[in-house]
């Protein structure tokens, strides 16, 4: 069965990070440079929170809060539900599904280690299903010429045999 240990090997364990004392402009900022949906806000090793496109969209728009003199601090999700290497991505999926959230930092004896999104366990489990269908074709397709080339070839109809 898959793990997220193994999602993070073929998509990478890079961790885009911001402080709480940094405002949510330079989050944003990041986030757009990074071409990424949410920060992770790290002292250390120490998470504290996580921010994301719709805590922005939600604390500061939609509040018409000057995003360049709010804090993240004030703004980010403090309470962050995280994975492990060893959960399986049905459980991430279920996990996000239930909480309402597309992103999971995925945290390893007390320290990030990565962070996946929905999106990656869907390309992940696409992934999958194309190698599952590209071997069953090869299977298949291997099979019937070793069938084939076993067989003598049969008589023409309409032809006599002398």
């Amino acid at each position: 069965m898959a793990t997220v240990k193994q999602l993070l090997h073929t998509k990478g364990v890079s961790v885009v990070s911001i402080g709480d004392r940094e405002t949510v402009l330079a989050a944003a900022m990041s986030m757009n440079e990074h071409e990424i949906g949410c920060v992770l806000v790290l002292d250390g090793d120490e998470m504290h929170g996580i921010l994301t496109e719709r805590d922005i969209l939600e604390r500061v728009v939609a509040n018409n809060l000057d995003p360049a003199t709010t804090l993240v601090r004030d703004v980010m999700t403090p309470h962050v539900i995280t994975c492990c290497p060893e959960d399986t991505p049905n459980e991430c999926i279920r996990t996000m599904t239930g909480n309402k959230i597309r992103h999971l930092p995925v945290v390893s004896e007390g320290k990030v280690s990565g962070i996946i999104t929905s999106g990656d366990i869907l390309s992940f489990q696409l992934q999958g299903q194309r190698d599952t269908i590209e071997y069953l074709n090869t299977y298949v397709f291997e099979a019937k010429k070793r069938r084939s080339r076993r067989r003598a070839p049969e008589p023409r109809r309409g032809t006599r045999a002398s």
